[in-house]
């Protein structure tokens, strides 16, 4: 097992940003919002979040906005949760939140909650426990919680909880590593953590974890980094990570480096990408792994950062 090659990480994602002429940055043109996130928080959590010039993101973020209120995932596309979100946690990365307008952002965001307490990604109404967690967190970070009503978010995430101690995309659906993060991400923030059954939810979770020490998502699933965070974070959060074996996962989140070039693949020896970089170093960073920043499970961002949303005057 080698180290984390921080900065062979760095360059890579330094390149991803400039490389806009690419085939991938092409194919993923819509969820650049997404991206820059994932890059950012990942520069962030290595200490070199001053490598990149944060004039010119807060510039594109802000011609992301739409009238709605609402972001999307690159200039002239459509608004949505998933985007809304990214572009208010890498303002928050960079102490810019107060470029927002956030009762207009809060206004989009709880415009979007359905009767029965869902919420909807967009105005064409696809429903996910994925949009109640984006909602609750973004308005989190916004301090405007009171926007949306926080009790029937609440209900609708108890709903879509299964037997086995998970929860799905919505009710009936199966238990889901991403969608447990969501769901238990939301009622953190909530303070609604007693609605979670932590030891029946710890066991499905801690299950998640194969022979290489990695997780995967679903029972009989391969092991992918990115469920380093989906189930690391929940874990954490009902305080069940004791449970599975981190030096196991360590070892195998540093397997997934491109040693040569930087950047985390799904599993060893696959291409990488940014997604799984960032999913690897934030695991890494949830595992305490030396040099790192800490990240809070819940908001995404690191520790310093919430930390200045909520207790700086």
């Amino acid at each position: 097992m080698g180290e984390l090659v921080v900065d062979k990480h760095v360059k890579y994602i330094l390149s991803v940003e400039k490389r806009k002429d690419s085939f991938e940055s092409v194919v993923l043109e819509h969820l650049r919002m997404n991206g820059v996130y994932w890059g950012l928080t990942t520069l962030d959590l290595l200490g070199k979040l001053d490598a990149l010039d944060s004039n010119e993101v807060i510039q594109w973020i802000m011609k992301c906005q739409h009238e709605s209120g609402g972001f999307a995932g690159n200039i002239g596309h459509d608004p949505h949760l998933l985007y809304t979100l990214s572009a208010v946690q890498v303002l928050a990365l960079f102490d810019k939140l107060n470029v927002l307008d956030a009762d207009r952002v809060a206004n989009y965001i709880s415009g979007l909650q359905n009767v029965d307490g869902s919420f909807s990604g967009d105005e064409w109404g696809e429903v996910d426990t994925r949009f109640s967690y984006l909602a609750i967190c973004c308005l989190s970070i916004l301090h405007r919680l009171d926007k949306m009503n926080v009790e029937k978010a609440v209900n609708y995430i108890v709903s879509c909880k299964n037997v086995d101690g998970g929860f799905g995309c919505t009710p009936g659906g199966e238990s889901h590593a991403g969608q447990i993060f969501c769901c238990v991400g939301a009622l953190a923030i909530t303070g609604s953590l007693h609605h979670v059954d932590k030891d029946l939810l710890g066991w499905w979770l801690c299950e998640r974890q194969v022979k290489s020490g990695g997780l995967n998502g679903r029972p009989e699933k391969l092991p992918d980094v990115c469920y380093s965070w989906w189930v690391l974070s929940s874990l954490i959060m009902i305080d069940r990570v004791h449970w599975i074996n981190k030096d196991k996962l360590v070892k195998f989140i540093l397997n997934c480096q491109d040693t040569e070039n930087g950047g985390i693949s799904d599993r060893p020896e696959d291409a990488v990408d940014v997604f799984h970089t960032y999913f690897g170093v934030a695991g890494l960073s949830l595992l305490e792994y030396p040099g790192l920043k800490a990240i809070d499970p819940a908001h995404a961002l690191p520790v310093d950062v919430v930390n200045r949303i909520f207790f700086q005057k």
